[in-house]
């Protein structure tokens, strides 16, 4: 029964975080206005590779700047887009808009910038100057540029006929690497990680019955390829940039830790992360950053709906750690069946579109999905991990 209760709590505190009302509210709120469907400056970034500057028979990125880390997702997604052609048009179905997205929302909101104010990088007009010293900015690194080696290394830009260099920050240089060689050398399993995505995505292109379908994958197994190494960035960068927190507000740093917790929840689920999903998943963001004096669940300046979700997150992360990680580890065994995601991606998909939601039947549902309390706690008790 306990196990239950565990998988209960977790689905109760879902319920206040994404309540079906205030998720229509605010999906009808940004289709209103347009302007969070693509990350900022989407269409001046370069659309590929050869867009970049090339130097000494090397093309050089700045990471460091928006424009260029963009571009960089950009780059990603169009030279992924034939995998996707099964999944909805102008390559929408695409699981990694999230990435971009998130990124967007992190430049939009101010994260991006220094938050020592020791300098003036990305506070100026127009300035886009991405700080090493954001924890934001560091922690996205790793979400960005790790991705995108990944896949230089398995081959998705076999085409370009240049070696890539990745330009260092002013500061910290040491905690970053800059080539495939580079992240090679210093983190193989996370290179490795990435690297099996974007294999499996060329894989299924071998397999492809004839000219006009690119790829035969299953989506469930990209999503679990991609959130695996999703994951496993936080999970490296998160120690690394833990000194970085110091330069945040409370308040914002609390929110940064909260969001990195929940995503370990949300990845679980497989969720998929196409552009629509990801947007109406999006809209319960704080649009600014959290500042001293702002005390949940009151928070002047956001909506109702954007004070409950922050809170929500707290109250996870802090049950969470409160149990030790346990009620992590049950919701990844609940979610260890493919009919067991399905529940949970439903739970999320359901409440982001404001339809029906009924905790009581998931609840059901999931007891149903190979969770019988003999099972499941011999299960978590033989191999929790």
């Amino acid at each position: 029964m306990r196990t239950y209760g565990g998988i209960c709590a977790l689905l109760l505190i879902a319920t206040v975080t994404l309540n079906p009302a205030t998720a229509a509210a605010a999906q009808n709120d940004k289709d209103a206005t347009g302007e969070q469907v693509f990350p900022p400056l989407w269409d001046v970034v370069p659309e590929n590779l050869l867009n970049f500057p090339v130097k000494g028979n090397k093309i050089v990125i700045d990471p460091w700047n928006y424009r260029e880390r963009l571009g960089v997702y950009k780059s990603l997604l169009n030279s992924s887009a034939k995998y996707f052609t099964n999944f909805g048009s102008q390559n929408f179905g695409n699981i990694l808009w999230g990435l971009p997205l998130q990124h967007g929302w992190q430049f939009r909101t101010g994260r991006l910038a220094d938050p020592s104010s020791v300098t003036s990088c990305g506070y100026e007009d127009g300035d886009l100057c991405i700080s090493v010293r954001s924890w934001w900015s560091c922690m996205n690194y790793y979400l960005a540029v790790i991705p995108f080696l990944g896949a230089v290394e398995a081959g998705l830009f076999r085409e370009v006929p240049y070696e890539i260099e990745l330009l260092p920050p002013e500061e910290r240089r040491d905690d970053f690497c800059y080539s495939v060689a580079d992240c090679r050398s210093r983190i193989p399993e996370l290179m490795d990680k990435w690297k099996a995505y974007f294999e499996y995505l060329q894989f299924t292109e071998q397999k492809a019955m004839g000219p006009e379908t690119f790829s035969s994958f299953i989506l469930d197994d990209a999503l679990h390829y991609m959130w695996k190494a999703h994951v496993a960035s936080i999970a490296y960068a998160l120690p690394k940039f833990q000194d970085s927190l110091r330069y945040l507000p409370d308040p914002e740093a609390n929110f940064g830790e909260d969001w990195a917790n929940a995503v370990d929840f949300i990845a679980a689920t497989h969720f998929c992360t196409d552009l629509q999903t990801t947007n109406n998943f999006q809209v319960f963001l704080p649009q600014r950053m959290l500042v001293e004096g702002d005390v949940l669940p009151s928070i002047s300046g956001f909506s109702p709906q954007q004070n409950r979700v922050l809170l929500s997150m707290r109250a996870l992360h802090k049950a969470n750690q409160l149990t030790g990680g346990l009620l992590l580890k049950l919701w990844k065994k609940a979610m260890s069946t493919e009919a067991g995601r399905k529940i949970g991606r439903k739970l999320i998909e359901d409440l982001a579109s404001g339809q029906n939601y009924d905790p009581v039947g998931i609840y059901n549902d999931l007891k149903r999905v190979d969770l019988t309390a003999h099972s499941f706690l011999r299960k978590s008790s033989s191999n929790i991990d």
